[in-house]
């Protein structure tokens, strides 16, 4: 019996990379640095802002002027955390059925908690959420299990009787570590050398409506 669908945030529950890319492309030209198409970048958001500084500007955390960058990074897009950003369409309907099915759910991410609770605020969803796991929540981050065994605890479920949905190879990694289902968002963050079959899901879904189908077919 599964109680608890459990997501990732950016690229499986919300398209934040519109207001990422804003940010990352504000502070190229900051820096006087060309910008980048939206193609470029998206695959990239589910990594995190070091990704994207390694992306936007070519260079590794030990350059000295990668913190810096990260850090006029995150402000930016803190200051403009939901501009574009809105659910992937489908995903309102999902979240209706699992409440309604009587099911709980909650967001597992590696996006700090600083950013994560504004932009759950912002959507809307931060009192329906039954957990929200955020990267520094602990001291343990996907693709570690912990933060997934810990938003069991928080949901309260059993880790046999959760799911996760993400968009990245770590997030399969880390609820089958965890001993949960797993389901890939296909129609997230999914990068041409990517290869979502090899990841060990229990099914690789093209939209969230497809959610509601493997939802349907394990009862609550």
């Amino acid at each position: 019996m599964l109680k608890t669908v459990l997501f990732d945030l950016d690229g499986t529950l919300a398209d934040t990379a519109p207001d990422l890319a804003a940010s990352l492309n504000a502070v190229l030209q900051a820096n006087h640095r060309p910008l980048l198409p939206f193609a470029t970048i998206r695959p990239v958001v589910s990594h995190g802002g070091m990704a994207l500084i390694r992306l936007g500007f070519e260079i590794e955390p030990d350059h000295p002027d990668f913190e810096p960058l990260r850090q006029q990074l995150l402000q930016h897009y803190a200051d403009n955390i939901a501009v574009h950003t809105r659910l992937f369409a489908g995903m309102d309907d999902v979240l209706d059925h699992i409440e309604l099915t009587g099911r709980n759910w909650g967001v597992v991410t590696n996006k700090p908690g600083w950013l994560t609770g504004p932009l759950l605020e912002a959507l809307e969803l931060a009192g329906r959420a039954a957990c929200v796991v955020s990267g520094d929540t602990l001291p343990e981050r996907k693709p570690d299990p912990a933060p997934m065994l810990h938003a069991c605890n928080l949901a309260g479920s059993q880790n046999t009787e959760c799911v996760y949905i993400g968009d990245a190879e770590r997030d399969i990694l880390a609820g089958r570590m965890a001993g949960m289902k797993t389901l890939v968002a296909g129609f997230g963050y999914i990068g041409e050398n990517d290869q979502p079959l090899s990841w060990g899901a229990d099914a690789l879904l093209d939209s969230p409506r497809q959610i509601i189908d493997w939802l349907q077919a394990h009862p609550a």
